[in-house]
């Protein structure tokens, strides 16, 4: 019987395994968490807006990031605390949701939690703060209804001009000064795939092929796909074309069991050649006979079946990656067939023109469809280095993303801060009517909001005391539409200069962050078990979508 003298520590020590960590109290939890949620923050916030500064940050497999893409940075960050991984979610949930705003929603949730710190290290507790915040976040929805500019919500999305201006801000926010070459681009390229109903709008349509050299004005949207090989054989452009497409290969096929073959004399094994060679012929005769003037392969190409296409003057093209193939496949309305056969009318697939063409010494093959229906654009961007290409790349994304939330919901709101100035100050209105504690953690809500003109105006190398003040004068004196020019440093209408945001954006964007922060500030204790013991495992390098 071993004595009570033999339990380790006392207290919750006793009750929990050794090796544990268990941290409680407001010092020890909630101003830790807070703490850890500020330094992300910090790090988000000096990309925000369109004088952002890029980071550079290399991860664990030693690939090169240089971006001012929240989403992307803090994805590749390996964010270890757990109440800062909260903020992360919260920034990835936005990045699904509406594809742009994740700066925002860490950057202000980093925000409303150190004015949380404030308020307890006055005396307030958690719960209340947390009161606060939830009627200031329901109430900040209401006021943002307001703000939505009248007419915006019937759009037409086949009409470049509007798609543009909703597109611009989020555009320039990753490639300032570029936005006039990248929006008409991405309009272009997004209006070709719209559906028949907009609401369908299907992101993957609208694909991305980088290409180094050049210069972005050499940047181009092609109506259907870039492959980024050439064709295998010595055909190199077809028009007009029935493609047929086989996803296991074109090469003379091995049996599914194995055999011998005993071979007597020289004839038999003449003969037995022959054979092999007439059997690929007639496959190959076949899919010219259907009409098939292409032949897509997901596999390798053999030589001899490469020689009969030749001969019969089909253009075969390799395409390896699974994913490719089946955009391919929806491209040019095609059916993959497993074994190489005579293709049925309805499983081959059109192309108005199939070329090889040299963009920039890469060798690209270009399938053109004109007419397709749910056909797929893409945009072919040119850049110096790659890291350039890659964000690139990420504005497009955005701009796409956008697209597809103004089908959904084309309301606009003020940008440029204009929004956030309004909310602040009619918040702050709103905390004076209030009577309970509640009131002081409405008015650091309200305080909260001035993080985004202050940021954009500190990014911009602008005096942030002087433009915040200048704001407020403008929205007291009825000019809600007032924000920052960053260009001039000055305090300009957003309808003269035309920086508009989607109310989506801006909704989801405080949405969340709101409630992340509230997350964090539930916490009153962290209790972590001792890590499991053995090597650790990594998880396996996922593939990436494409």
């Amino acid at each position: 019987m071993v004595g009570l003298g033999a339990m380790p520590g006392y207290g919750i020590q006793s009750m929990l395994k050794e090796g544990h960590k268990h941290l409680s109290g407001l010092d020890e939890a909630v101003l830790k968490n807070i703490d850890a949620c500020r330094e992300l923050s910090a790090i988000t916030r000096t990309s925000l807006g369109p004088n952002g500064m890029n980071k550079m940050v290399i991860n664990h497999l030693d690939k090169l990031f240089v971006t001012n893409d929240a989403a992307t940075i803090v994805n590749e960050l390996e964010v270890q605390h757990p109440a800062a991984k909260i903020l992360v979610l919260a920034g990835r949930a936005q990045q699904e949701e509406i594809g742009d705003g994740a700066n925002l929603t860490i950057s202000f949730a980093g925000e409303l939690l150190e004015k949380a710190e404030e308020l307890i290290r006055m005396g307030l507790h958690p719960s209340e703060i947390i009161i606060g915040y939830t009627k200031a976040i329901n109430k900040a929805v209401e006021i943002l209804e307001d703000l939505v500019e009248k007419g915006s919500e019937n759009m037409d999305v086949r009409n470049k001009e509007e798609v543009v201006l909703r597109m611009r801000s989020a555009v320039a926010s990753k490639q300032f000064g570029q936005e006039d070459i990248l929006c008409p681009l991405v309009a272009d390229a997004c209006m070709q795939v719209c559906p028949k109903n907009p609401a369908n709008f299907n992101v993957d349509n609208v694909r991305v092929a980088k290409l180094l050299g050049g210069g972005l004005h050499n940047s181009s949207v092609v109506r259907g796909m870039v492959l980024k090989n050439d064709a295998v054989g010595s055909i190199k452009r077809v028009e007009k074309a029935k493609i047929a497409v086989f996803a296991g290969g074109v090469d003379t096929s091995a049996t599914e069991t194995k055999g011998t073959v005993l071979i007597h004399s020289a004839e038999q094994l003449e003969n037995y050649a022959k054979t092999e060679e007439a059997k690929v012929e007639e496959l190959i005769k076949a899919v010219a006979d259907s009409g098939a003037k292409v032949i897509v392969s997901g596999a390798a190409v053999g030589d001899m079946a490469l020689h009969f296409c030749e001969r019969y003057k089909l253009m075969v093209l390799r395409i390896s990656s699974k994913f490719e193939l089946r955009r391919f496949c929806r491209t040019t309305g095609s059916i993959a067939l497993l074994k190489l056969s005579r293709p049925n009318v309805d499983e081959l697939g059109y192309a108005d023109s199939v070329s090889v063409e040299e963009i920039g010494g890469a060798r690209v093959t270009v399938v053109k469809n004109e007419e397709g229906g749910n056909s797929v654009a893409t945009v072919v961007l040119r850049g110096s280095t790659d890291s350039i290409l890659d964000d690139l790349e990420r504005a497009v994304d955005d701009g796409v993303n956008t697209y597809k939330s103004m089908c959904r919901d084309s309301r606009i709101i003020p940008g440029a801060a204009a929004t956030e100035i309004e909310l602040a100050r009619r918040l702050k209105e709103f905390s004076l009517k209030e009577t309970g504690l509640d009131q002081y953690a409405i008015a650091k809500f309200a305080e909260s909001f001035e993080m985004v003109p202050r940021t954009l105006a500190e990014n911009a190398g602008l005096s942030a005391m002087e433009i915040i003040s200048s704001l407020y004068a403008e929205h007291a004196g009825g000019n809600t539409k007032v924000g920052i020019d960053l260009e001039e440093g000055a305090c300009k209408d957003v309808s003269i200069m035309k920086i508009w945001d989607l109310y989506v954006t801006k909704l989801f964007a405080l949405k969340y962050s709101a409630d992340a922060a509230c997350t964090v500030l539930r916490v009153d204790q962290i209790i972590m078990a001792k890590p499991a013991g053995g090597p650790r495992r990594d998880a396996q390098p996922g593939m990436d979508e494409d």
